[in-house]
């Protein structure tokens, strides 16, 4: 029964609720003057916990292994038959210390900011990567053959760079929590008392990471106050989805009980096209789940809504994976590329490049750079009206690469640059409309779409829907594709769309 009850909330459910719901027409939205100062001083990105403590990581692997490296080329030199041993030795060691580490959660932040405390725990957890070396050395018979010098050096040296490094590391954490560089920003949903309680029990948490950016609530200043312990309500639901789109925002904490579901889904509904971590406030709540049912900012439990798409680390190997195969793919076409420029300038007057604003990541409006395919005088840069077949706007040159998708190539650059991912859902122009309605009219939770970097190919191509967007059914599919990927990206799923596109793109049917 507990299981069922925490269920209603994931992912599938919230979706159900959207579809069940009509659309209404989006109307304007305008925030006070107090959100828009608010939203203006959190426009900065800020450096994620989950990443400072990965890199810390990675620094004190190379610290370790560079100064038992150096060691080993002072005190024996490259003249050795143990050549090849003792950089494998140093590097196992180096490895096994950091997994040590880990796994007694050395890297948490509130560990990093007490070195000191601490110290006694690193000094044990690396004399046992060398009493767990030496017994390896014992039982093969090679210790002997090793230099007791160089290991007992490594042993006082390595724990003195690591001890500072992490002494280094406390001050400056504590100097980007003061500054604002490292922190989880969160809006609180639903004010009154409800979030008071959870505004005072994140307070209580002494080594707390979330800055609270203030209170959004539907409801009137008669049943949730403008200012709840010290933060000010910033408007309601529709004016904080403009508000996400201004702020870096990494989270959403709704604090109403599960017990009130129906207006649970109902914010749902319109919170979930964020790109942000969404959580479920269950510090006042009646209902007991399972401890795997919950995760904990401090030890106030949340329950896990969304999670924000490609985060961190996963954000890393994307743009890796964007960064080198941009640069491929720019060296392999750059022939085709310049010889499609040489056609476009010979077959009509008119720039080479056609530019064109659309809606990138979080809604923000990007420009997207295509070949021109159309006669320079009868471009449509907001795509109001959608290309058809035997069109009489696009050129001679244009019917060709636009059928081959040769038009698109100059969008390597854009994700070189990086407005756009190689892989994702394809952008659409600010002002497409299909049959007089703009996309997010035709589609609840189009928006969805924009929780991730749009990209140069995408899901739904590969699966056949491209080209002109005539029906609305079009319009659906691709969303429902492309939601899809997002639910399940993985930079294998990437590379899969990646080498399947040229393939797919022999298939012409669609494009115009």
């Amino acid at each position: 029964m507990k299981e069922d009850s925490a269920s209603r909330f994931s992912a599938n459910a919230v979706r159900k609720f959207v579809d069940d719901e009509a659309a209404g027409k989006p109307q304007p939205v305008k925030l006070n003057k107090v959100a828009q100062q608010v939203a203006a001083q959190y426009r900065r990105d800020t450096t994620s916990p989950v990443m400072v403590s990965g890199v810390m990581r990675l620094v004190e692997f190379c610290l370790l292994f560079i100064s038992g490296a150096s060691l080993f080329a002072a005190y024996v030199g490259f003249d050795t038959r143990l050549l090849w041993h003792y950089p494998v030795i140093i590097g196992g060691t180096s490895l096994l210390t950091v997994i040590l580490f880990e796994v007694s959660d050395l890297y948490q932040i509130p560990v990093l900011l007490r070195p000191l405390s601490k110290a006694g725990r690193l000094l044990v957890l690396w004399a046992g990567a060398f009493a767990l070396l030496a017994v390896a050395g014992f039982f093969l018979k090679i210790s002997s053959e090793f230099s007791r010098l160089l290991f007992g050096t490594w042993f006082v040296l390595g724990f003195l760079l690591v001890f500072g490094l992490r002494l280094v590391m406390a001050q400056l954490i504590r100097r980007w929590a003061r500054n604002g560089s490292m922190e989880r920003r969160a809006v609180l949903v639903g004010g009154g008392q409800a979030a008071e309680t959870l505004i005072r029990a994140l307070e209580r948490q002494p080594y707390n990471d979330i800055r609270i950016c203030g209170i959004f609530d539907d409801r009137d200043d008669r049943r949730s106050p403008p200012i709840v312990a010290g933060y000010p309500k910033l408007g309601n639901i529709n004016e904080l989805i403009e508000f996400a789109r201004i702020a870096r925002i990494d989270m959403l904490i709704v604090s109403l009980p599960i017990a009130a579901e129906k207006r649970v889904l109902s914010l749902l509904k319109k919170l979930w096209v964020l790109p942000v971590d969404i959580r479920l406030s269950a510090h006042s709540n009646q209902l007991q789940f399972r401890p795997r049912s919950y995760s904990f900012i401090g030890s106030v439990p949340m329950l896990d809504i969304f999670d924000k798409p490609i985060n961190d680390w996963d954000s890393v190997a994307k743009r890796a994976f964007d960064i080198f195969f941009s640069l491929f793919g720019i060296i392999v076409f750059s022939p085709i590329m310049l010889a499609t420029a040489i056609a476009i300038k010979l077959d009509s007057k008119g720039p080479v490049l056609f530019k064109q604003k659309r809606h990138g990541f979080n809604n923000e409006v990007i420009e997207v750079y295509k070949f021109r395919s159309m006669h320079a005088d009868q471009s449509d840069p907001t795509a109001k009206k959608t290309v058809t077949k035997n069109d009489p706007r696009v050129t001679r040159v244009g019917r060709f690469i636009r059928k081959t998708s040769i038009d698109e190539l100059p969008q390597f650059f854009n994700s070189l640059v990086g407005s756009l991912s190689l892989v994702g859902p394809r952008p659409h122009a600010v002002a497409a409309q299909s049959h007089n309605l703009l996309y997010n009219e035709v589609v609840d939770g189009y928006f969805a779409r924009h929780r991730v970097k749009p990209g140069v190919t995408g899901w739904a191509q590969i699966n056949g829907w491209r080209g002109e967007m005539d029906t609305d059914e079009k319009i659906r599919k691709r969303t429902e594709y492309d939601l899809d990927y997002i639910e399940n990206w993985s930079l294998w799923f990437d590379l899969k769309i990646l080498f399947l596109t040229p393939i797919r793109l022999l298939n012409t049917e669609n494009a115009y």
